[in-house]
């Protein structure tokens, strides 16, 4: 253990962490994925201990009892939102990286809070007495080892108590939820000195920046009750976390995270990209901290979109952009940060290295999309808040007066629906210039496109089932059918001791066939029965690592705790989830072949229709990679070989050469699948040969966010009813084409080509009519102040009838201000033009955007030629009236 001189290095610090616990027997774990593994109650993993959640709750078992890893976090979203934060304090991020340590029943709180001492003031070497520790009021085991063995005086050691108007609600108490693990906490806080504002922890001052926490010591020796009590924990715990950041701004004798090495290496390539000498600028403190988000997140499968995850990533990479424009940059730039990014964390974390081409395009591809609506999305904000920054051509967004200062939310929902702003880029621009964003608005106009709480709804924390009896066998890889007996039944989450007919509940047998959700494969369906009682089993859930819950209804009788039943799955269903399983093994290795070892799996469903399957892959899969593809499946599964599966411990599995899935989570002992030529970890159910599949065929494939594609496939007897469905189509349309089957492709082209010339024929009518029309229009021009102004219906126009249009009306009228409408099922179709001489005072976009406003519409375009639509042709009458006087004002 290193101890002449304490790291200097956020890569230094890091290491040295792990080394430490390491000594002390820890395992050292790798960090896992910022999208927890398995977990819908998590949109992030924003702590340490997420990885280990499992363990904790008894759904998971490792081989080791002593952790130790350096996990990267996110927080982004819900009650850790403080996006708004980030550049502007000093410690504030939307990712960070968190040291911890973790006992799983083995040591307590003396080896804890004594490594933790050891650790800081003899490998780190902190000042002895700059250190003070909190403890909650009732813990005397935590107060005493601090004072009496470890020798912290006690005036540095401070009792927080009950703060929240309830026993046990303190900030030195910690829950998982309302119930389950809980236990009191210590931290660990550094004294900045004297020279900055604050007082020590739990005094009134405490809020200030001169004590702050640095490591938090978490013991989890209580189970809490539905009551509000509390049961000890047969085997208690100890979570521990201590931000790295914060760490190395001490160790580094600097005030804030982004002075430290990392940072202030990634801030300087902000200045460089962006042209900025001002280091100070608090843009590119968010423009460091935001490319460490959004190139970890794509690291790790999340690419930005509109809903969920990827909404949360795409708001973090227009924050970023947003602030770079803010500095002058006006062309993509984030992007160029990702090679730098890499230098500093790569060696830390292989997967971000490993990652950096598609990370850098993925980041450019957004930047692109954004820059083509940014430079004008931010004018009209600009434009709306009032600033005088717009550009004087630019009016607000309707419905706003700019000397306010709120901004309506239908305001910010129309720069958030049409330019692609997110609420918190709105926000962020309208408080630098002292405006509030009606939020409220905001939701509600978002509630009416029914896109509100698309993510939220995704990630809801299900009620855990307090069972704590032992584990049961799970039989179905050999049986489908089999007696038990119920141990346990729950209604509405609580235990109870019988469910009656038409009642809803979870079963707990002693023993079951029944497969559970896991691995992406749905969980069995079924009945238990006995005399006189039937239970419809619709779904079935892991409540811990070995115990399955039944999840249905009574059907027939009453179920009582200690019934002996019949379990037994439904057959058909669970032999066709089999077939679809033990292909997805097939493709995934066929994928690879064809496509490139690049391709990873990012997400799977398995159930008796089909199996869906997304992985990375940057680009379409041919029609020929398709057919490649499904070539070498069906293959595997002629050649019939038989499925074999061995248990083996995590070592021994890596040996064999298995596919791990990365962010999957893996226990002391796994299952190694061989079927055919593939070899996976899974632990699912699968045909006992491969020509049991029987026939395979991939029915879709497409792209459900950058960098990540999705195929759908089908076996069995599904394929079958594929092929049959898509020979009937085919039959059909050779029927109504009047051709035979061989022929309806040349049949089908002859047809296109035919309708292809009456089109042309159509257009040609369409612009002599046009012509005809424009003729007689000219004369209806009023002269306004020296320039013809003529605003008139052009009927049976289509857009390119309009722009021909304008072209011969500004040809024969010279000077002029022109707007042809035409209405088309109640539509509107608008065409602004403006002659060259005369855009220096009328702008065609601007034109056709008062006359759009007033048919229902919006739109814009170039001085001279501009397009625009509009959903009510009543109103269009009026509003080409109101063109003349519109034209005067400005002519």
């Amino acid at each position: 253990m290193p101890s002449s001189k304490p790291p200097a290095t956020v890569a230094e610090i890091r290491k040295t962490f792990l080394d430490f616990f390491a000594s002390k027997g820890h395992t050292v774990v790798e960090s896992s994925p910022l999208v927890p593994g398995n977990d819908p109650t998590l949109m992030f993993t924003n702590s340490g201990m997420v990885q280990f959640k499992d363990v904790f709750l008894g759904t998971d078992k490792r081989p080791y009892v002593r952790a130790a890893s350096v996990q990267a976090c996110l927080r982004a979203g819900g009650k850790h939102n403080d996006l708004e934060n980030v550049g502007y304090t000093a410690r504030h991020h939307t990712f960070f990286e968190m040291l911890g340590n973790w006992s799983f029943g083995d040591y307590f709180k003396r080896e804890s809070l004594k490594w933790g001492w050891e650790l800081l003031t003899e490998v780190y070497k902190l000042p002895k007495d700059r250190l003070w520790a909190t403890v909650y009021q009732e813990d005397d085991e935590a107060y005493d080892i601090w004072t009496r063995e470890i020798g912290l005086p006690a005036e540095r050691v401070v009792r927080i108590g009950d703060n929240k108007g309830a026993r046990y609600a303190s900030d030195n108490f910690w829950m998982m939820a309302d119930t389950g693990p809980c236990g009191p906490c210590s931290e660990i806080f550094y004294d900045h000195g004297p020279g900055i504002a604050g007082g020590p922890p739990g005094s009134p001052d405490a809020d200030g920046d001169r004590y702050i926490e640095i490591w938090n010591h978490v013991f989890m020796q209580f189970d809490m009750q539905p009551d509000g009590s509390v049961k000890k924990l047969p085997a208690p715990c100890v979570d521990t976390g201590m931000g790295l950041e914060r760490l190395a701004a001490v160790l580094q004798h600097v005030h804030s995270n982004y002075e430290i090495d990392l940072f202030d290496a990634l801030i300087k390539a902000a200045a460089r990209e962006t042209g900025i000498k001002d280091l100070e600028n608090p843009s590119l403190r968010v423009i460091a901290d935001h490319v460490r988000a959004t190139a970890f997140l794509v690291s790790d499968g999340v690419i930005p979109s509109n809903e969920g995850r990827g909404y949360v990533q795409r708001r973090i990479v227009r924050r970023g952009i947003r602030h770079g424009y803010k500095l002058g940059r006006k062309t993509p730039f984030f992007h160029k940060l990702v090679p730098d990014l890499v230098r500093l964390m790569g060696e830390a974390y292989p997967r971000l290295k490993a990652e950096e081409k598609r990370i850098t395009e993925v980041l450019k591809a957004e930047e692109e999309r954004f820059f083509e609506t940014l430079e004008t999305g931010m004018e009209i904000l600009e434009a709306s808040i009032g600033n005088g920054n717009g550009r004087p051509d630019t009016p607000p967004l309707p419905g706003h007066d700019a000397s306010a200062t709120v901004l309506p939310g239908e305001v910010a929902f129309k720069l958030h629906d049409t330019y692609g702003f997110p609420l918190d880029l709105t926000q962020d621009v309208c408080r630098e210039r002292g405006v509030t964003v009606d939020v409220a608005g905001f939701d509600a106009a978002m509630d009416k496109q029914k896109a509100a709480g698309r993510a939220a709804g995704k990630f809801k924390m299900d009620r855990v089932l307090e069972y704590t009896g032992s584990g049961h066998p799970f039989t179905g890889y050999e049986k489908l059918e089999e007696p038990a007996q119920v141990v346990a039944l729950y209604k509405d989450g609580t235990p109870v001791q019988q469910l009656s007919e038409g009642e809803q509940g979870v079963v707990v047998l002693d023993t079951t066939p029944f497969y559970a959700e896991s691995g992406g494969q749905v969980g069995d369906c079924g009945v238990l029965t006995a005399e006189g009682v039937q239970f419809g089993v619709e779904d079935t859930q892991k409540i811990k690592a070995d115990v399955y819950g039944h999840h249905g209804a009574v059907a027939q009788g009453r179920l009582k705790v200690g019934d002996k039943v019949m379990a037994k799955v439904d057959t058909v269903r669970r032999q066709a989830t089999m077939r679809n399983h033990s292909v997805t093994h097939l493709m995934h290795k066929a994928l690879r072949e064809v496509l490139g070892t690049h391709v990873q799996q990012k997400g799977s469903l398995v159930d008796a229709d089909k199996t869906r399957f997304d992985f990375t892959h940057n680009q379409p899969v041919t029609e020929d990679q398709v057919r490649e593809i499904e070539r070498r499946v069906n293959q595997e599964i002629l050649e019939n070989r038989p499925t074999q599966a061995r248990v083996m411990d995590i070592d021994s599995a890596k040996a064999t050469g298995a596919v791990m899935l990365f962010g999957e989570k893996y226990g002391d002992s796994v299952r190694v699948l061989d079927i055919g030529s593939s070899r996976e970890l899974c632990g699912g159910t699968h045909v006992q040969r491969t020509g049991d599949i029987g026939l395979f065929k991939i029915v879709s494939e497409g792209g459900v966010a950058a960098g990540i594609r999705r195929v759908e496939a089908v076996t069995g007897a599904n394929a079958l009813a594929y092929l049959q469905q898509v020979e009937s189509t085919v039959q059909s349309a050779a029927a109504a084409l009047k051709a035979p089957v061989p022929e309806l492709q040349a049949r089908i082209g002859q047809v296109l080509d035919q309708v292809r010339s009456l089109e042309k024929e159509v257009a040609q009518l369409k612009g002599k009519l046009a012509s005809s029309q424009g003729d007689e229009l000219a004369s209806q021009a009023v002269d306004v102040k020296g320039m013809k102004v003529l605003a008139a219906t052009l009927n049976g126009a289509d857009a390119k009838t309009l722009r021909d249009t304008m072209d011969k009306l500004k040809d024969k009228l010279k000077t002029a201000a022109i707007v042809l409408a035409a209405v088309d099922g109640g539509k509107v179709q608008l065409a602004a033009g403006v002659t060259a001489d005369r855009m220096g005072q009328v702008k065609a976009g601007d034109l056709v955007n008062f006359v759009a406003q007033q048919v229902g519409g919006k739109g814009g375009g170039k001085p001279d030629l501009a397009m625009a639509g509009g959903t009510d042709a009543s109103k269009l009458p009026t509003a080409l009236k109101s063109v003349q006087q519109w034209v005067a004002d400005r002519a």
